[in-house]
């Protein structure tokens, strides 16, 4: 008879610290990250774009979550969100996230958007992974992105992913040998939310084993995920 061995179930620490200005790590993006974090609502329309990784969603989210701080109210919609979206009266900002991926109902749903809010005075923050004048979008819906604020961002060196990597594994108690790092930089991607979300599972699993954190742990933990 095989007796299944026990795994200790995680203890949830308390939630993820939302993404803040204090918390992203500028690299190559410092004057962008500068000109955003002294930037004063209401404001013409912002627009991030960059490569995955680069930390537009970041942004976007320290600008939302710096408007909640002040007790104000934040409208956020993603490409993949379904339409139709509408305005509340008493939100402060309007977000749309990963504006490449806008079909033709949620550009329509996207340019309402952006001209009920505008008419009201509440500013837009949008990013996408092109500058306004190449996404696939109509024309009207473009051209208004690309009024106001537009900010081009780059991802991290491998120099600052490694250190940011360092930094959110020390956040969460996790010793990071060179040979883990190592492993993780040279075989998976590198933009900074596909390497966080895979050391939040790394640290899970680890503590549901009460393993410390290895390349064999690593392989393991791929496995029964399939990968």
């Amino acid at each position: 008879m095989v007796v299944p061995t026990m795994q200790q179930i995680p203890l949830a620490i308390g939630p993820e610290p939302l993404p803040t200005f204090e918390s992203f790590l500028p690299g190559p993006n410092a004057a962008a990250h500068a000109q955003l974090q002294a930037l004063q609502l209401p404001a013409p329309p912002i627009y991030l774009w960059g490569p995955a990784g680069s930390g537009k969603t970041h942004l976007l989210r320290a600008l939302a979550h710096r408007q909640q701080q002040q007790g104000q109210r934040v409208g956020w919609f993603d490409a993949r969100d379904a339409v139709p979206w509408t305005a509340a009266a008493d939100w402060s900002l309007v977000v749309i996230d990963r504006c490449e991926a806008l079909d033709v109902a949620a550009q329509q749903a996207a340019f309402a958007l952006f001209v009920e809010a505008t008419g009201q005075g509440v500013p837009i923050a949008a990013a996408g992974r092109l500058p306004p004048v190449d996404l696939p979008l109509r024309d009207d819906l473009r051209t208004r992105l690309g009024w106001g604020h537009v900010f081009a961002l780059q991802p991290l060196s491998e120099a600052e992913t490694r250190a940011a990597l360092r930094r959110e594994a020390d956040r969460r108690g996790i010793f990071l040998s060179d040979e883990v790092m190592d492993h993780l930089l040279t075989r998976f991607e590198r933009d900074m939310g596909s390497l966080i979300g895979l050391l939040d599972r790394l640290d899970q699993f680890s503590l549901a084993r009460s393993r410390a954190v290895t390349v064999p742990l690593l392989r393991s933990m791929l496995a029964e995920e399939g990968r």
